[in-house]
């Protein structure tokens, strides 16, 4: 009989770092460890749903990997682990979440949840919910005066107004329950704050 629980690949240069999440995921999911950005490109397949990645790392960063996970179109979600506060660039970056160092048991457990639970929407779905995230994370470490005068802030709030409003389209045209149980997820993700994994 195959374990059929979901694959977590951690991306980690800091071994003991590395080992500790993985300790702290193994008992709910299967988990693969990587302590290298080249190292994460041999483990990286179709198996995996989701990776938890560093994103200062020597030799490959976690930009580069992050990349490659894009490139060669492994369907899973991604989520930044790591000590670089984020900036702007941020907003073209291809991760589903971002995380900064030190994290604790309970946010990286509930990021894996919650990077699980956006896997069942389409595209359209998750990229809504990668792009309220981003917002999040910058609205959570920049001032808004800042926000205000940043373009690249600016464009990611149209963006998100847009897809909502595409998302709102089709909620009115078609699948009703998909798109309740979407909005109660976004909602049980604090309205876009996601601080709040789970209920």
């Amino acid at each position: 009989m195959t374990d059929q629980r979901p694959l977590v690949l951690v991306v980690e240069d800091e071994v003991d770092l590395a080992n500790l999440y993985a300790a702290w995921l193994d008992d709910e999911y299967r988990v693969r460890t990587a302590y290298g950005g080249r190292e994460a490109l041999s483990e990286l397949d179709d198996e995996v749903d989701v990776v938890l990645l560093d994103r200062r790392m020597p030799g490959l960063s976690g930009d580069e990997v992050l990349d490659a996970v894009r490139e060669r179109g492994i369907d899973c979600r991604v989520a930044m682990v790591t000590a670089v506060e984020p900036d702007f660039d941020i907003v073209e970056m291809g991760f589903d979440d971002y995380l900064i160092k030190p994290v604790t048991r309970e946010s990286l457990l509930g990021t894996v949840s919650s990077l699980l639970r956006r896997s069942e929407y389409d595209d359209g779905v998750r990229e809504l919910f990668a792009l309220a995230s981003k917002k999040a994370v910058l609205e959570a470490e920049k001032d808004d005066s800042t926000l205000t005068e940043t373009p690249e802030y600016q464009q990611l709030d149209a963006q998100l107004s847009e897809k909502q409003a595409e998302l709102d389209e089709q909620l009115r045209a078609g699948d009703h329950d998909s798109f309740v149980g979407m909005y109660r997820d976004i909602d049980r993700e604090n309205s876009f704050g996601f601080d709040e994994f789970d209920e």
